[in-house]
């Protein structure tokens, strides 16, 4: 590149319309789940799933981030969003995106897979469908399970509007007093204890099984709970409100009991969306807009049935031709005992060579959990300090924990008691760990701890010797079979001093600024980035090899993306791998020409962070916790370390072939700013899938070793 052209690189102003929205690609990213159920090489049991997470996924959307620019704009503070538009402009188009995502929501469900599911032998019925003895065996249910915990409300003088949860079905009901012709509105709240899908068939066999929604069993034994009224009609509703939790954190404060009274406003947050069955008369409609005091743009009238995460409830059927191929996570290689009958040596394994370890492809029993056992259970061991951001209710994570402290060792847990929507269960954890010895802290003041760190302290001959462990993904044995993560075992002393140091700043009062091996935010993540990107840059100008990989859920932060649009203007390649919001674009001319975007969407969570600078040979490449987004960079401690071995290096710049390929599916950004997939190839065939591909090059490794 000669001189002249850097200087114009350099100087020449990056446009204002540069950046995607953030709200508008996170809807693009749902729509890419949307894409799987509606996909008919997927089975069928997975695309119902992937409806029901769908819906999940966006009552946390509208939870969170709808309900945060609405705050915004009510209370004066809304500011510019990333790209520079009016908040009340872009909750506009995300009303009018979410709708029109949410009926083809619908759509797919009515069109797409309940067929299917039919034609498998899987019926979601209404009463209408059934048949006299069918009625009989769902009255005796009904009245057995259902009947004694409902509570039917009257809505009149003397009883005021009910208070709605939040995400819970109801029942709007008109009765008629046929003693004063007197029409009164009832509300019924359909518990949400009892499955939403409750089975019509007695039989075992999930061979054919019908079942009808909870709603629809209700709904057809009104005259039961108002004897002596007549129901005129009912109609199906949800209301979604702002749960967002904030904490106004205070030194002098106790966060705990700041978090827990937090937690207790969010029952009543304000009302953001109320969805509502299409066939609801204009009469009950407006009552529950004037007692919501929302607005129409607020309403979203949708097809029954509402509120598909429903569908969850059949994951559970026993029909594994309809899912995905079953998949037994192999024990990393490196871990496995010397024969079937012993037990491996999990520090003697560690202090041989550093061990990336990839779930779920890899067991996350056999390595994370066993590691933290034999921590817990060893003699030798005198120190386990670890973060716990989300974990599973039935923690052997929380256990092992507990067995360490209980035999005397030094036990730290940074529990962040501020994980969205863990809140309730994070507190329980933390009091559960203190009752048993462990030392609790709860992270820095106005900073969530996400960073994912085992630090072990063990005396070998006298010495003490650090083995770590640091990690993409959570310590969580459940999400670890669905969630793609990373963890690397090392016991080099570089590290274990790095994680002193960190773990000093978030259990005292130290104030760290040099680290190793290791880029941790809020201080110096970003620019430890920025400085790789810079160094990239300055290699492609100078006519050298460089190159730029990121594997992130999110990419969002305008001061990174600005330095990768100038990498790119100086010819740097660079690939981006991600997982939602996305607000980068790729392949547009004079900005981002070098710049390659992808998505990859399956049967599990892509979640791992990977950050891979070329520096003369891809030698500088990263993993750890970190999104780019400024809640990480700048209001999180995040720590990535840098990997040292060949072999992990090699694994990591190969993954990255496979998200390119070509010849595999995955989602395509478009300099137009669309989301393109190809699961199909030229000659007809569907492509094969990245997930499917590792999973297959996991279990041939662990043959090869075995031969």
């Amino acid at each position: 590149m000669s001189e002249n052209t850097t200087e114009t690189t350099e100087l020449l102003p990056l446009p204002t319309d540069r950046y995607l929205d953030r709200e508008m690609s996170w809807l693009a990213f749902n729509q890419r789940v949307l894409e799987l159920a509606e996909d008919p090489t997927i089975p069928i049991l997975e695309r119902a799933n992937f409806l029901a997470i769908f819906a999940s996924n966006l009552d946390e959307f509208f939870m969170v981030r709808v309900a945060g620019l609405k705050r915004r704009i009510v209370t004066g503070l809304a500011v510019p969003t990333n790209v520079g538009r009016a908040p009340s402009d872009v909750l506009a188009d995300i009303r009018a995106k979410a709708y029109e995502l949410q009926l083809r929501h619908a759509g797919a469900y009515q069109n797409l897979v309940s067929p299917e599911l039919k034609e498998a032998g899987i019926h979601v019925v209404d009463w209408s469908s059934l048949d006299a003895a069918d009625h009989e065996i769902l009255r005796t249910y009904y009245e057995q399970h259902i009947y004694p915990i409902l509570m039917p409300l009257a809505v009149d003088p003397a009883h005021p509007f009910p208070y709605i949860s939040g995400l819970s079905l109801n029942l709007s009901i008109r009765i008629r007093n046929p003693r004063t012709d007197k029409e009164e509105f009832a509300r019924l709240k359909v518990p949400q204890m009892i499955p939403r899908l409750i089975r019509v068939d007695r039989r075992e066999s999930d061979e054919s099984v019908r079942f009808i929604p909870l709603e629809e069993l209700i709904a057809n034994q009104l005259d039961d709970l108002f004897p002596g009224m007549e129901v005129l009609d009912h109609h199906v509703f949800r209301v979604t409100r702002n749960e967002d939790v904030e904490i106004e954190e205070d030194e002098t404060e106790n966060l705990i009991q700041a978090l827990e009274k937090e937690l207790l406003r969010r029952r009543f947050g304000p009302p953001i969306r109320l969805e509502i069955s299409e066939d609801m008369d204009e009469d009950t409609l407006n009552l529950l807009i004037r007692e919501f005091d929302i607005t129409e743009r607020e309403v979203y009238t949708l097809p029954s049935p509402l509120d598909l995460r429903g569908l969850f409830g059949l994951t559970g059927l026993d029909r594994p031709e309809l899912k995905y191929p079953k998949h037994i996570p192999v024990t990393n290689a490196y871990l496995r005992p010397p024969n079937p009958s012993s037990k491996a040596n999990l520090f003697k394994a560690i202090s041989r060579r550093e061990i990336l370890v990839h779930h779920p492809y890899e067991s996350f029993a056999t390595s994370v959990q066993a590691f933290l056992e034999q921590a817990a259970a060893d003699p030798n061991v005198l120190a386990i300090k670890q973060t716990l951001y989300r974990t599973s209710g039935d923690s052997p994570i929380v256990a092992a924990l507990i067995k360490a402290a209980e035999s005397g060792k030094q036990v730290l847990a940074l529990v962040e008691v501020k994980a969205r929507f863990d809140e309730e269960a994070n507190i329980t954890w933390a009091r559960k760990l203190e009752k048993a010895g462990v030392h609790v802290v709860y992270g820095l003041v106005g900073l969530k701890t996400h960073c994912k760190l085992v630090h072990v302290v063990r005396e070998e001959n006298g010495i003490l010797k650090h083995y770590s462990h640091i990690g993409t993904g959570n310590y969580n044995p459940k999400t670890s079979r669905i969630y793609e993560d990373f963890g690397l075992f090392t016991s080099s002393d570089t590290v274990g001093r790095d994680l002193t140091r960190v773990f000093n700043v978030l259990s005292g009062y130290a104030i760290e600024k040099k680290y190793d091996r290791l880029l941790v935010a809020p201080l110096h993540l970003r620019d430890g980035l920025l400085e790789h990107i810079a160094k990239e840059t300055a290699a492609a100008e100078a006519g050298e090899p460089s190159g730029i990989k990121i594997k992130a859920n999110s990419m969002v932060d305008e001061i990174v993306i600005d330095a990768l649009y100038r990498a790119s203007r100086a010819g740097v390649p660079i690939d981006i791998w991600v997982r939602g919001i996305c607000s980068i674009k790729a392949g547009v001319p004079g900005l981002s020409e070098t710049i390659r975007v992808r998505s990859v969407l399956g049967r599990y969570l892509e979640h791992s962070r990977i950050y891979a600078f070329h520096n003369g040979g891809w030698d500088s490449i990263y993993i750890g916790s970190a999104d780019l987004m400024h809640r990480n960079l700048d209001r999180r401690v995040e720590v990535l370390v840098r990997l040292k071995e060949e072999e992990h290096l090699a694994q990591i710049n190969e993954l990255f072939a496979l998200a390119f390929d070509e010849g595999l599916s995955t989602w395509k950004l478009m300099p137009d700013d669309t989301w393109q997939r190809r699961i199909i190839s030229d000659e007809g065939e569907p492509l094969p899938e990245l997930q499917d591909i590792v999973m297959q090059q996991r279990q041939s490794f662990r043959a090869r070793r075995d031969r």
